[in-house]
């Protein structure tokens, strides 16, 4: 997320006082980075998953661009937004094949986490409850396992996001996946 952070910040400006053009200008700088927090999401899905990376990406931006949505603080603001927004597509998506009864792969996770099955998205349905039951808890707590499970983001990337130190990330990560865990197992 090393991409002009002043510059991002004021076309995110420019677009919270409805200019256009600082819309157009806006998604050359931000598509990147969507797509690569995108892709690192979805790297931990399976092969064949039915949702694409590039579609991930249009479909966040697409919410994020509705008209009354661009109120973003600053950049960090803004990726944090889009991390949400893409976890409630893919939710979406788990809620949609749930009801075609299609399955998939696994979605593995990074440590002592479980795995979540995507042939079952009820397990899907499971973390993004078991992430808002965290956010009524602790609501850091539930930004930080959102910015790092569903984008991808470092500890580093998250402690800028929302201007915490990295140790605090670290310590929470810790004690969220502690309580995800118990509630998931």
């Amino acid at each position: 997320m090393a991409d002009a952070p002043p510059e991002i910040t004021a076309l995110l400006r420019g677009i919270a006082k409805g200019s256009k053009q600082a819309e157009a200008a806006l998604v050359p700088l931000v598509y990147a980075e969507l797509r690569r927090l995108a892709r690192r999401l979805m790297s931990r899905e399976r092969g064949n998953h039915t949702l694409q990376t590039t579609a991930l990406v249009h479909e966040a931006y697409l919410r994020l661009a509705k008209p009354g949505g661009g109120s973003w603080k600053d950049r960090e603001h803004f990726f944090a937004v889009a991390a949400t927004v893409m976890r409630r597509v893919l939710v979406d998506h788990a809620r949609a094949v749930r009801a075609q009864k299609r399955g998939g792969g696994v979605l593995p996770v990074d440590g002592p986490e479980p795995s979540i099955s995507l042939d079952q998205p009820e397990q899907i349905l499971a973390v993004d409850a078991a992430l808002s039951r965290l956010a009524e808890l602790d609501e850091r707590q539930a930004r930080i396992v959102e910015l790092r499970f569903f984008a991808g983001m470092t500890t580093e990337e998250v402690a800028e996001a929302l201007h915490i130190s990295s140790r605090t990330v670290k310590r929470e990560w810790q004690l969220a996946r502690a309580w995800l865990y118990g509630e998931l197992a």
